[in-house]
């Protein structure tokens, strides 16, 4: 065999491994063929390509394996078992950018699927790699490495402190100062996923100087940026007072609450989430809040969204108003009741009318005033209505009933209290009966319209267990009125009266 034959051997065997790479990548694409390519034993085919000495064969076949893996975690566990991840760690801190890439891209597929095929990348030294590449000039490396790392972290602690402990951390923030968007992006959603867990990674993430970045973007005009600038705000905000206090001193407030009217619906639920994470903590961090026109800006985006976007502003009205009466009464003069009426009504969802309803008892447990903003919203009858109803989840009939109850007791408005007697139960009815009795023993004009209005007849109806505490409240009602009144209105007391007449002989 000539020499040029020779040549043309090799040159036709790499065009044969090239041509093969690039067909399983291209039908690695398309999810109807990935069962057979798996059938076909294509893992271990393409495990020696990823050695190959042709730069081009190894980054298309790094790119052909993570499109398996990113299909399923079945898929992502064949490479594993496969051992292609140790290889896959040894090449990615010797060869160029594009490789990098490419194998990032297959750790990532791998790793998003469970904290078990996490576990295995970590096993391999796959975080340490991935670091590494954060320290590449390329910014194409550089996100994908902080992507990878991202979808590791966001399982649990535990695999986020591996992310934290291989020296991630300060890198990721360094990621943020980088000129591409896509870089900052993926920097600050991976800074939230390692945040979120516990207080001790969001410090970490805290020490490395990563608030006063973040605070320097919120209003940046890319939507996509801003969405994992308020996520990881609010993943550093939501673990105690003092890492609240560290996001409010950095000024983010009141600029963000100008984004509760950015045209990103996603921004403005972040932005929300952001607020709500804040106030839950201290009456003081409320307060911040709604001097910077917080609440009225919350109110009015509960206006112009529906569905899951809502859950995080309604849940904020509930948050400041528990801490005080002051602050609950600042949600009510901003129309938050009406507002948190109109969600109820219009959203399906039972988690989100659960969410609606704690919040509407936060709000008119505190005092007389309080529950009559409640009642005159027609509130009390919508939550009774759901602890009644069958079909209401088990959480939301425990929310209705625990909300309607705590705003019952401190309720004194007759035409709120009244129209419930017909409908509740007896466990509700003492309640009602309880606040009805105290209404009525100091007001004339509250008895008379009670006499008027068929109350006084409904609660002689009721059938109550002598000396139960529903008969006591009973008793304290006719007690407000004059016996022939409550005779006149019991029942049977009619039929009474007709045997009278037919016993009765004129002199």
């Amino acid at each position: 065999m000539s020499q040029r034959q020779i040549i043309q051997a090799f040159e036709q065997y790499q065009k044969s491994r090239m041509q093969f790479v690039q067909t399983v990548a291209d039908l690695a694409s398309r999810p109807q063929n990935l069962e057979i390519l798996q059938n076909a034993g294509v893992m271990s085919l393409l495990r020696p390509l990823m050695l190959d000495v042709v730069p081009s064969i190894q980054q298309t076949a790094a790119l052909a394996l993570g499109r398996l893996a990113d299909h399923s975690d079945e898929l992502a566990e064949a490479v594993v078992k496969e051992d292609i991840l140790p290889q896959l760690v040894q090449s990615l801190v010797s060869q160029d950018r594009f490789y990098k890439k490419a194998a990032a891209f297959v750790l990532r597929a791998v790793a998003k699927h469970s904290p078990e095929l996490s576990q295995a990348v970590v096993a391999c030294g796959g975080v340490d790699a991935l670091v590494l590449c954060l320290e590449e000039f390329d910014p194409g490396a550089k996100e994908a490495a902080a992507w990878a790392l991202g979808f590791i972290a966001r399982h649990n602690a535990s695999l986020s402190q591996s992310v934290v402990d291989a020296g991630a951390v300060p890198l990721l923030v360094l990621c943020l100062l980088e000129p591409e968007l896509a870089v900052k992006r993926i920097a600050a959603s991976t800074l939230s996923d390692i945040c979120k867990h516990t207080p001790e990674l969001a410090q970490t993430v805290v020490e490395s100087g990563a608030i006063a970045h973040l605070a320097q973007m919120i209003l940046n005009p890319d939507a996509k940026l801003k969405r994992q600038v308020f996520s990881a705000l609010s993943q550093i905000s939501k673990h105690s007072v003092s890492l609240a206090e560290m996001v409010i001193e950095a000024e983010i407030f009141p600029a963000a609450v100008v984004c509760l009217r950015d045209k990103d619906e996603y921004v403005r639920k972040n932005v929300c989430t952001l607020m709500r994470e804040v106030v839950k903590h201290t009456p003081e961090l409320s307060q911040v809040i709604v001097n910077c026109g917080g609440m009225a800006a919350v109110i009015d985006y509960l206006g112009n969204c529906h569905g899951n976007l809502r859950l995080p502003g309604i849940m904020m009205l509930g948050y400041v108003a528990a801490h005080s009466e002051n602050l609950a009464m600042v949600v009510i003069l901003s129309k938050g009741v009406p507002q948190l009426s109109l969600c109820l009504s219009e959203e399906t969802e039972h988690h989100i009318k659960a969410a609606t309803v704690w919040s509407i008892g936060q709000i008119g447990h505190h005092t007389p005033e309080h529950a009559k903003a409640v009642a005159t919203a027609n509130l009390l009858p919508k939550l009774l209505e759901l602890y009644m109803d069958a079909s209401s989840s088990e959480d939301l009939q425990v929310k209705s009933k625990k909300a309607l109850k705590s705003v019952l007791q401190k309720c004194t408005y007759l035409p709120g209290l009244e129209p419930l007697l017909y409908e509740a139960p007896s466990n509700i009815l003492k309640h009602i009966v309880c606040q009805l009795s105290k209404v009525l023993l100091h007001d004339n004009k509250a008895r008379r319209l009670f006499v008027t209005s068929g109350g006084l007849k409904k609660v002689q109806e009721i059938e109550a267990e002598p000396g139960s505490v529903l008969q006591e409240h009973i008793n304290a009602i006719n007690s407000c009125f004059p016996e022939e009144i409550v005779r006149y209105y019991s029942p049977g007391y009619s039929e009474v009266l007709l045997e009278r007449l037919e016993n009765y002989q004129p002199a």
